[in-house]
């Protein structure tokens, strides 16, 4: 029976996973590959636009830190002109926010 029950909640937990990895894709599908593109490139005309970084590049990767990714994310950015360059993201949790931040890590090359 235990074994039955570990079976459950392991197979419970990777569906959740599953669940969670499409989550995060569909919120950068929604959320931010208007500008930083499907491959988070930037080469996307509004990305070209206001100047968005490739985040395939291991330098612009060392310098990308996850607290001022999440303060972006949830905040927005603005450039000195108080231009908005990155309207905060709506109706995002503070875990849908850091799960989006991983799934930029994954872009490193």
């Amino acid at each position: 029976m235990k074994k039955i029950i570990t079976l459950a909640a392991t197979l419970s937990f990777a569906a959740a996973l599953a669940v969670n990895a499409a989550e995060v894709k569909d919120n950068w599908a929604k959320t931010c590959v208007k500008c930083h593109g499907e491959d988070g490139k930037g080469q996307t005309k509004m990305g070209q636009k206001v100047g968005v970084k490739d985040m395939t590049d291991a330098k612009v990767q060392e310098a990308f830190k996850d607290e001022d990714a999440f303060k972006a994310v949830k905040e927005g950015l603005k450039d000195k002109e108080d231009k908005i360059l990155m309207k905060p993201a709506e109706g995002l949790s503070d875990d849908e926010i850091k799960a989006l931040i991983q799934y930029v890590r994954a872009f490193k090359k």
